[in-house]
């Protein structure tokens, strides 16, 4: 009896170390690497841990890193093999390489694709055979210029969109000059104008003043070389007149210096000195609308308003941030089923609806976005950015999207801060740039 119980519990105790490897085997682990520009942290981990509620043995960790180390963070982790599951990215073109087609993996790959306008599918695809699905967008952005109309009030200088339809650049920046040097005192410094540190912000200007970097055959289509790169070209009378005239904001002191010499070889942005109320006119895009319905809230009246009119139209950029799947992965199962269920309608309304993002998805489009704000300036500013969405030039699509943008967007950034501290001239600087563009074209 003694030997029948003895057998029972070395059988027990056997069954129990055998069980422990099964279980740490069925866990698993995925890492998603995630920027924020407001809330959008905050929503998504509330969203996964509703995921990981009902689906036991799941754990998705969430690493946060500033916007303006992402791409320095990311891109040698994919390149080395040691990236992460999933990530956020702006630059979806950068990684095609190294994402994981889900097409696979999905329970119905055709249904998912057609919730998608084809132009983003294309952008996420390697070229025109490829089939892969890879990422949703979680977002939509349009690039535009918010004002402090609180600053315009108290300088008793009105504001020009009031006025007329199309307003220029120039006359921007010369009201709100006029509103800065009125409200500007000893103890507290007003600033007239500042645009994000970012050759991406610096394009709807230049394209709106008339900057032609594309070529584009007699059909309407993009030039490519033998590699499938974009043919850009730098140097255009348009880009001299945007390039100069940021320039000029620093010669002139009317911008924040910090925001383009002081940071280093990475994106910066004015939006602390807007929050702040020390900013009249700030280019950034929808994105920030978020932070500022948190940040500013009604401290003072800011609002988004039209991109300033020029020799090329009126156009913004557009684009947004794309959760893409990398294909290094250990779990593909799970990362897709994790990315259908982020991408569903009701998960992907109620994240549009909390973080105050538009989106591309065609389901949303058809039903509407309920943006959980009742705060005048928030959904006054996204109606602006969503009647800026018909005067996306053609050319601006091109230069989101293209796979070599990467190089004239970082090349601007760069070369632009050099001028701007003296290091060189603008010619120099255009050849420079055009130089980086064409090596990477060559190089890919």
């Amino acid at each position: 009896m003694k030997q029948k119980a003895l057998f029972i519990l070395l059988t027990v105790f056997v069954l129990s170390l055998l069980a422990i490897p099964l279980t740490a085997q069925d866990a698993v682990e995925l890492r998603i690497t995630w920027y924020n520009d407001g809330n959008e942290g905050e929503v998504l981990r509330d969203l996964l841990d509703r995921y990981q509620a009902d689906n036991p043995g799941i754990t998705v960790v969430v690493d946060t890193i500033p916007y303006a180390d992402l791409d320095t963070t990311l891109q040698p982790q994919v390149e080395t093999g040691n990236g992460p599951d999933m990530a956020r990215v702006t630059d979806v073109a950068r990684y095609k390489p190294y994402y994981l087609d889900m097409r696979p993996y999905m329970s119905d790959a055709d249904a998912w694709e057609a919730n998608w306008p084809s132009a983003i599918i294309d952008w996420m695809q390697k070229d025109a055979e490829d089939t892969g699905l890879y990422g949703f967008m979680t977002n939509a952005t349009v690039t535009g210029p918010f004002i402090n109309r609180t600053l315009f009030e108290q300088a008793g200088v009105a504001v020009p969109s009031d006025e007329k339809a199309e307003v220029s650049w120039e006359e921007w920046v010369a009201a709100a000059t006029q509103v800065a040097e009125a409200v500007s005192s000893p103890d507290n410094t007003v600033y007239a104008v500042s645009i994000d540190r970012s050759g991406h912000r610096v394009w709807g200007p230049a394209l709106s003043n008339g900057a032609t970097f594309a070529q584009f055959d007699e059909n309407g289509n993009a030039v490519t070389d033998d590699n499938g790169n974009v043919v850009y070209t730098v140097d255009s009378p348009g880009f001299r007149e945007t390039a100069q005239m940021i320039v000029d904001w620093h010669t002139e002191g009317i911008t924040p210096a910090e925001v383009w010499v002081g940071a280093g070889g990475s994106y910066a942005s004015g939006r602390d000195i807007f929050v702040n109320g020390q900013l009249v006119l700030f280019m950034s895009g929808s994105w920030q609308v978020g932070a500022f319905a948190t940040n500013i809230g009604d401290a003072f009246d800011w609002e988004a308003i039209p991109n300033p009119c020029g020799a090329g139209g009126c156009t913004g950029m557009p684009g947004g941030a794309a959760l893409m799947a990398f294909s290094e992965t250990e779990h593909p199962e799970e990362v897709t089923a994790l990315m259908e269920y982020l991408s569903s309608d009701e998960i992907l309304t109620e994240f549009a609806s909390r973080t105050l993002f538009p989106n591309y998805d065609v389901r949303l489009s058809e039903h509407g976005v309920d943006f959980q704000t009742d705060l005048p300036a928030a959904k006054n500013s996204l109606d602006t950015f969503a009647a800026e969405i018909p005067h996306i030039s053609a050319e601006a699509w091109v230069l989101q999207t293209a796979k070599n943008s990467f190089a004239l967007n970082t090349g601007i950034r760069e070369r632009l801060t050099q001028v701007i501290t003296g290091e060189l001239t603008l010619d120099e600087a255009i050849i420079r740039i055009q130089e980086e563009v064409d090596e990477a074209s060559a190089a890919s």
